[in-house]
Protein backbone atom coordinates (compact mmCIF):
# COMPACT_ATOMS: atom_id res chain seq x y z
CA UNK A 1 0.00 0.00 0.00
CA UNK A 2 1.26 3.25 -0.98
CA UNK A 3 2.39 5.31 2.15
CA UNK A 4 0.56 7.87 2.01
CA UNK A 5 -3.10 6.35 1.17
CA UNK A 6 -1.85 4.15 4.38
CA UNK A 7 -1.37 7.66 6.42
CA UNK A 8 -4.76 9.05 4.64
CA UNK A 9 -6.56 5.60 5.72
CA UNK A 10 -5.73 5.76 9.48
CA UNK A 11 -7.03 9.44 9.42
CA UNK A 12 -10.48 9.08 7.74
CA UNK A 13 -11.64 5.65 8.35
CA UNK A 14 -9.94 4.76 11.74
CA UNK A 15 -9.85 6.44 14.91
CA UNK A 16 -7.38 4.98 17.33
CA UNK A 17 -4.94 7.62 16.93
CA UNK A 18 -4.97 11.42 17.67
CA UNK A 19 -5.24 12.49 14.52
CA UNK A 20 -8.19 9.81 13.50
CA UNK A 21 -10.20 11.30 16.62
CA UNK A 22 -9.82 14.99 16.17
CA UNK A 23 -10.48 13.97 12.21
CA UNK A 24 -13.96 12.35 13.44
CA UNK A 25 -14.88 15.64 15.93
CA UNK A 26 -14.46 17.26 13.14
CA UNK A 27 -16.74 15.84 10.70
CA UNK A 28 -18.94 15.67 13.76
CA UNK A 29 -19.09 19.12 14.03
CA UNK A 30 -19.59 19.46 10.26
CA UNK A 31 -22.43 17.55 9.82
CA UNK A 32 -24.47 19.16 13.03
CA UNK A 33 -23.16 22.53 11.03
CA UNK A 34 -24.71 20.97 7.89
CA UNK A 35 -28.02 19.92 9.54
CA UNK A 36 -28.47 23.59 11.69
CA UNK A 37 -28.42 25.20 8.21
CA UNK A 38 -30.87 23.14 6.82
CA UNK A 39 -33.22 23.71 9.51
CA UNK A 40 -32.65 27.25 9.39
CA UNK A 41 -33.16 27.67 5.60
CA UNK A 42 -36.73 25.89 6.15
CA UNK A 43 -37.50 29.13 8.06
CA UNK A 44 -37.21 32.49 6.53
CA UNK A 45 -38.25 34.17 9.71
CA UNK A 46 -35.20 32.66 11.82
CA UNK A 47 -32.63 34.79 10.44
CA UNK A 48 -33.93 36.55 7.45
CA UNK A 49 -31.11 38.73 5.99
CA UNK A 50 -28.69 35.81 6.21
CA UNK A 51 -28.93 34.25 3.07
CA UNK A 52 -26.34 34.84 1.41
CA UNK A 53 -24.28 33.90 4.48
CA UNK A 54 -26.03 30.36 4.75
CA UNK A 55 -25.65 29.61 1.05
CA UNK A 56 -22.04 30.48 1.70
CA UNK A 57 -21.52 28.08 5.05
CA UNK A 58 -23.65 25.76 2.59
CA UNK A 59 -21.46 25.57 0.09
CA UNK A 60 -18.33 25.77 2.39
CA UNK A 61 -19.38 22.27 3.90
CA UNK A 62 -20.42 20.79 0.72
CA UNK A 63 -17.02 21.23 -0.35
CA UNK A 64 -15.65 19.66 2.38
CA UNK A 65 -18.06 16.54 2.56
CA UNK A 66 -16.81 16.28 -1.25
CA UNK A 67 -13.26 15.92 -0.59
CA UNK A 68 -13.43 13.70 1.69
CA UNK A 69 -15.70 11.98 -0.59
CA UNK A 70 -13.47 11.57 -3.40
CA UNK A 71 -10.34 10.58 -0.24
CA UNK A 72 -12.12 7.64 0.68
CA UNK A 73 -12.80 6.84 -2.70
CA UNK A 74 -9.59 6.90 -3.47
CA UNK A 75 -8.11 5.41 -0.49
CA UNK A 76 -9.73 2.03 -0.84
CA UNK A 77 -8.53 -0.71 -3.07
CA UNK A 78 -11.97 -1.30 -3.87
CA UNK A 79 -13.98 1.83 -4.49
CA UNK A 80 -17.31 0.75 -5.93
CA UNK A 81 -17.69 -1.57 -2.86
CA UNK A 82 -17.45 1.66 -1.21
CA UNK A 83 -19.37 3.64 -3.07
CA UNK A 84 -22.62 1.25 -3.05
CA UNK A 85 -21.89 0.35 0.65
CA UNK A 86 -24.51 2.25 3.06
CA UNK A 87 -22.28 5.07 3.82
CA UNK A 88 -21.21 5.49 0.59
CA UNK A 89 -24.25 6.02 -0.54
CA UNK A 90 -25.50 8.48 2.79
CA UNK A 91 -21.88 10.68 1.82
CA UNK A 92 -22.95 10.93 -2.25
CA UNK A 93 -26.98 11.62 -0.85
CA UNK A 94 -24.98 14.47 1.68
CA UNK A 95 -23.17 16.76 -1.33
CA UNK A 96 -25.69 15.85 -4.39
CA UNK A 97 -28.64 17.87 -3.64
CA UNK A 98 -25.95 21.07 -3.74
CA UNK A 99 -24.99 20.17 -7.01
CA UNK A 100 -27.90 19.80 -8.16
CA UNK A 101 -29.30 23.57 -8.06
CA UNK A 102 -26.61 24.34 -10.57
CA UNK A 103 -27.95 22.30 -12.92
CA UNK A 104 -31.07 22.57 -13.15
CA UNK A 105 -31.71 26.50 -13.23
CA UNK A 106 -35.41 26.46 -14.36
CA UNK A 107 -38.09 28.11 -12.49
CA UNK A 108 -40.52 24.89 -12.30
CA UNK A 109 -37.74 22.59 -12.19
CA UNK A 110 -35.88 25.24 -9.10
CA UNK A 111 -38.90 24.17 -7.03
CA UNK A 112 -38.14 20.20 -7.06
CA UNK A 113 -34.18 21.02 -6.46
CA UNK A 114 -35.33 23.24 -3.33
CA UNK A 115 -37.05 19.52 -2.20
CA UNK A 116 -34.05 17.57 -3.34
CA UNK A 117 -32.07 19.82 -0.93
CA UNK A 118 -34.21 18.20 2.06
CA UNK A 119 -32.07 15.36 1.63
CA UNK A 120 -28.80 16.86 2.83
CA UNK A 121 -30.96 16.20 6.46
CA UNK A 122 -29.23 12.34 5.84
CA UNK A 123 -25.88 14.18 6.98
CA UNK A 124 -27.14 12.89 10.18
CA UNK A 125 -27.27 9.28 9.14
CA UNK A 126 -22.79 9.81 8.92
CA UNK A 127 -22.49 10.68 12.67
CA UNK A 128 -23.04 6.54 13.33
CA UNK A 129 -20.48 6.17 11.95
CA UNK A 130 -18.17 7.79 14.52
CA UNK A 131 -19.89 6.84 17.67
CA UNK A 132 -18.42 3.87 18.75
CA UNK A 133 -21.70 2.46 21.07
CA UNK A 134 -23.89 2.59 17.72
CA UNK A 135 -21.72 -0.45 16.04
CA UNK A 136 -23.14 -2.19 19.44
CA UNK A 137 -26.93 -1.02 19.07
CA UNK A 138 -26.67 -2.41 15.23
CA UNK A 139 -25.48 -5.81 16.68
CA UNK A 140 -28.01 -6.13 18.95
CA UNK A 141 -30.84 -5.19 16.45
CA UNK A 142 -29.29 -7.39 13.75
CA UNK A 143 -29.24 -10.50 16.22
CA UNK A 144 -32.46 -10.09 17.64
CA UNK A 145 -33.77 -9.19 13.96
CA UNK A 146 -35.66 -12.56 14.07
CA UNK A 147 -37.26 -12.20 17.03
CA UNK A 148 -38.40 -8.42 15.88
CA UNK A 149 -39.66 -10.19 12.75
CA UNK A 150 -42.03 -13.06 13.94
CA UNK A 151 -42.95 -10.33 16.79
CA UNK A 152 -44.01 -7.90 14.15
CA UNK A 153 -45.63 -11.13 12.38
CA UNK A 154 -48.16 -11.38 15.10
CA UNK A 155 -48.56 -7.96 15.62
CA UNK A 156 -49.64 -8.22 12.26
CA UNK A 157 -52.29 -10.88 12.04
CA UNK A 158 -53.37 -9.36 15.75
CA UNK A 159 -55.11 -5.78 14.23
CA UNK A 160 -55.82 -7.79 10.96
CA UNK A 161 -57.89 -10.22 13.45
CA UNK A 162 -59.02 -7.15 15.67
CA UNK A 163 -59.93 -4.67 12.83
CA UNK A 164 -62.21 -7.35 10.91
CA UNK A 165 -64.04 -7.80 14.81
CA UNK A 166 -64.26 -4.35 14.99
CA UNK A 167 -66.01 -3.97 11.48
CA UNK A 168 -68.31 -6.63 12.29
CA UNK A 169 -68.67 -5.02 15.52
CA UNK A 170 -69.52 -1.08 14.44
CA UNK A 171 -70.16 -1.24 10.50
CA UNK A 172 -73.71 -1.12 11.40
CA UNK A 173 -73.60 1.93 13.13
CA UNK A 174 -70.29 3.57 12.45
CA UNK A 175 -69.61 5.78 9.68
CA UNK A 176 -65.93 5.38 10.40
CA UNK A 177 -65.65 1.78 9.89
CA UNK A 178 -67.00 1.89 7.00
CA UNK A 179 -64.33 -0.99 5.75
CA UNK A 180 -62.28 -3.66 6.79
CA UNK A 181 -59.20 -1.58 5.99
CA UNK A 182 -60.26 1.51 8.19
CA UNK A 183 -60.71 -0.74 10.53
CA UNK A 184 -57.31 -2.47 11.07
CA UNK A 185 -56.09 1.19 10.66
CA UNK A 186 -58.21 2.15 13.69
CA UNK A 187 -57.10 -1.37 14.99
CA UNK A 188 -53.42 -0.10 14.68
CA UNK A 189 -53.69 3.63 16.36
CA UNK A 190 -55.49 1.91 19.30
CA UNK A 191 -52.90 -0.99 19.81
CA UNK A 192 -50.08 1.58 19.83
CA UNK A 193 -51.95 3.58 22.19
CA UNK A 194 -51.14 6.70 19.81
CA UNK A 195 -55.11 7.09 19.65
CA UNK A 196 -55.71 9.85 17.09
CA UNK A 197 -59.46 10.14 17.81
CA UNK A 198 -60.70 10.82 14.09
CA UNK A 199 -62.36 7.25 14.59
CA UNK A 200 -64.62 5.75 17.50
CA UNK A 201 -66.72 3.47 18.82
CA UNK A 202 -70.26 3.85 19.51
CA UNK A 203 -71.36 0.70 20.41
CA UNK A 204 -71.00 -0.56 24.06
CA UNK A 205 -69.67 -4.06 22.80
CA UNK A 206 -67.26 -1.96 20.21
CA UNK A 207 -66.15 0.43 23.24
CA UNK A 208 -65.35 -3.11 25.30
CA UNK A 209 -63.25 -4.51 22.67
CA UNK A 210 -61.35 -1.16 22.20
CA UNK A 211 -60.82 -0.95 25.68
CA UNK A 212 -59.09 -5.13 25.47
CA UNK A 213 -57.31 -3.55 22.39
CA UNK A 214 -55.92 -0.65 24.42
CA UNK A 215 -54.76 -2.84 27.73
CA UNK A 216 -53.03 -5.22 24.85
CA UNK A 217 -51.32 -2.54 23.29
CA UNK A 218 -49.64 -1.09 26.85
CA UNK A 219 -48.04 -5.33 27.07
CA UNK A 220 -47.07 -5.00 23.75
CA UNK A 221 -44.52 -2.27 23.71
CA UNK A 222 -42.59 -3.99 26.28
CA UNK A 223 -41.82 -6.79 24.23
CA UNK A 224 -39.34 -5.16 21.51
CA UNK A 225 -37.47 -3.52 24.42
CA UNK A 226 -36.94 -6.16 26.02
CA UNK A 227 -35.59 -8.38 22.85
CA UNK A 228 -33.27 -5.41 22.01
CA UNK A 229 -32.43 -5.14 25.99
CA UNK A 230 -31.43 -8.77 25.85
CA UNK A 231 -29.51 -8.55 22.78
CA UNK A 232 -27.27 -5.78 24.20
CA UNK A 233 -26.79 -7.17 26.98
CA UNK A 234 -25.29 -9.68 25.65
CA UNK A 235 -23.34 -7.95 23.20
CA UNK A 236 -22.08 -5.31 25.88
CA UNK A 237 -19.37 -7.78 26.77
CA UNK A 238 -15.94 -6.27 26.55
CA UNK A 239 -14.04 -7.12 23.51
CA UNK A 240 -10.45 -6.78 22.44
CA UNK A 241 -11.46 -4.61 19.04
CA UNK A 242 -10.37 -1.23 17.81
CA UNK A 243 -11.68 0.90 14.81
CA UNK A 244 -9.31 -0.26 12.34
CA UNK A 245 -11.03 -0.83 9.02
CA UNK A 246 -10.00 -3.25 6.12
CA UNK A 247 -8.98 -0.87 2.80
CA UNK A 248 -9.75 -3.96 1.04
CA UNK A 249 -13.89 -5.08 1.99
CA UNK A 250 -14.12 -2.12 4.69
CA UNK A 251 -15.17 -4.23 7.58
CA UNK A 252 -14.36 -2.56 10.96
CA UNK A 253 -13.74 -4.49 14.15
CA UNK A 254 -10.65 -6.24 14.43
CA UNK A 255 -8.47 -7.75 16.71
CA UNK A 256 -6.04 -5.55 18.91
CA UNK A 257 -3.38 -8.09 17.65
CA UNK A 258 -4.92 -9.04 14.19
CA UNK A 259 -2.20 -8.71 11.05
CA UNK A 260 -4.58 -9.72 8.38
CA UNK A 261 -8.48 -8.97 7.97
CA UNK A 262 -11.19 -11.80 9.49
CA UNK A 263 -13.46 -11.30 6.39
CA UNK A 264 -11.16 -10.79 3.09
CA UNK A 265 -7.81 -12.03 4.72
CA UNK A 266 -6.06 -8.69 3.66
CA UNK A 267 -3.68 -7.47 5.73
CA UNK A 268 -4.59 -4.46 7.43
Amino acid sequence: MDPLKRRLHQLIFEADTKAGKRFDIFLIVLIILSIIIVMIESDDTIFPQANNWLLILEWAVTILFTAEYCLRIWIVDKPRKYVFSFFGIIDLLAILPTYLGLIFGGAQMLLVVRSLRLVRIFRVLKLTRYVKEASILGRALITARRKIGVFLFVVLILVTILGTIMYLIENPYNEGFRSIPQSIYWAIVTLTTVGYGDIAPVTVFGKFVAGFIMIIGYSIIAVPTGLVTSELVRNNRPMDTNTRVCQGCLHEGHDDEAIFCKICGCKI
